[in-house]
């Protein structure tokens, strides 16, 4: 693999990826990764943690054809694979085809096994509950203190409560598997760190998956159980599916309802029309979709490695190199979403990437987006005056993690 572009030698001169945020525009993407926009190119090599330089895709329409073309593999142990972490790296040989990992036919048979538990039908009939759930978590915290941290207030136990009822997963345990969460996606954890947490959580899934294959119930815990009892999948397969269902089923909706609510707060014309069409369900479905595009929790994400030589912009991607599709530089593509600067909750941008593209979409994007709809429609019209009740410049965003956020949000009315 080359480290040279044109008018780049080594890999010290070549962009860096991720670049860091501005502490001005803290809920933009990095400055130097919409500067790849300026560049004229889709595909750009950059330098990554550990010195590699795959190749980094901003444009959202290469981003779609390469995050559905066969040459390109999910396969975390694949050469050139660019990993997000010292840890991923570490043990990129030894984790367990998934779903989150595999490709074609194999990862098809890992995805059928999710798709009926978190269809969009099913996940609308959840919407009442998700309802009474929001409201009674409002009430709670406008019956306590004020300030409050709307991450422990609300942010955190919607999602989790869900996710819980949804596998069959104790909410009492919220602590330890939000903690485990939080070591999942750090960005700066050690291999044995990453280890030592991957273990616990799975030894605990794998706990609650043999006893519901005794007393199974309708979750999917369950339901993995069953196949586990049938053969069809060993416990080695079922509880790492369990333990990414888990941690990306709550930690990703609790970034975005903290982060949307902070950026929504700096946005006040925007805040006004969310609050005037709450009862709109085609507003607020097209201003839930604006807040997925603007902010783009996964940051890091996605990437893949070439399999097979393919032509990209003209320039040639060779077999054994990585890419990095950008998910937020293609959410901030002024080709498909002109002014991307501009929070614009009228605009139509269902056509983000912010739950990736392709075969490997997040599969409980339909429960993210219930989740998220409840919540945006009810804060603001319940608490018409929340406010933050610190400045901006004092909240701690999660540059240190791979799902985007903020640390504490204190809020008061």
């Amino acid at each position: 693999m080359t480290d040279s572009v044109a008018g780049m030698d080594t890999a010290e001169e070549l962009p860096e990826f991720p670049s860091p945020r501005s502490s001005q525009c803290p809920f933009a993407p990095p400055p130097g990764l919409l500067e790849l926009h300026d560049t004229g190119k889709a595909a750009v090599r950059a330098r990554t943690w550990d010195g590699t330089t795959p190749w980094v895709v901003t444009d959202h329409a290469v981003q779609r054809q390469l995050l559905t073309d066969p040459r390109l593999s999910a396969n975390i142990g694949a050469p050139g694979y660019p990993h997000t972490t010292e840890a991923m790296k570490a043990h990129a040989a030894e984790i367990q085809p998934s779903i989150n990992n595999t490709d074609g036919a194999e990862h098809t048979r890992w995805r059928r096994m999710l798709t009926n538990s978190f269809t969009r039908h099913r996940m609308e009939k959840l919407r009442p509950e998700i309802q009474r759930i929001t409201d009674d978590l409002i009430d709670r915290m406008l019956a306590g203190p004020s300030p409050v941290d709307l991450n422990e207030a609300l942010s955190l136990p919607l999602p989790s409560l869900m996710i819980c009822a949804l596998l069959g997963v104790p909410y009492e345990d919220h602590e330890f598997f939000q903690a485990h969460a939080g070591v999942t996606n750090a960005r700066f954890k050690t291999a044995e760190e990453a280890a030592r947490s991957t273990a616990d959580l799975r030894r605990y899934i794998s706990g609650l998956i043999e006893a519901k294959m005794d007393d199974p119930g309708e979750d999917v815990l369950s339901d993995l159980g069953a196949r586990v009892k049938e053969g069809v999948l060993t416990m080695a397969d079922a509880a790492p599916l369990g333990h990414i269902l888990l941690v990306a089923g709550h930690d990703t909706s609790a970034n975005m309802i903290t982060l949307g609510t902070a950026l929504l707060l700096q946005n006040p014309e925007q805040l006004a029309g969310l609050r005037e069409h709450a009862d709109d369900p085609t507003y607020v479905t097209n201003a839930v979709e604006e807040l997925l595009r603007y902010l783009t929790i996964p940051h890091l994400l996605a990437r893949r490695a070439v399999v097979e030589d393919i032509e990209v912009d003209g320039e040639t991607i060779r077999a054994g190199e990585g890419v990095i599709a950008s998910l937020p530089a293609a959410n901030w593509d002024p080709k498909a979403f002109p002014e991307p600067e501009k929070l614009d909750l009228t605009r139509r941008a269902s056509h983000h990437h912010a739950f990736g593209w392709g075969p490997h979409q997040c599969v409980g994007q339909q429960l993210a987006r219930v989740e998220l709809h409840v919540v945006f429609s009810t804060l603001f019209r319940r608490v018409p005056n929340l406010r933050l009740a610190v400045d901006v410049s004092e909240l701690k965003f999660k540059e240190d993690s791979q799902a985007y956020g903020i640390y504490e949000l204190p809020v008061t009315w």
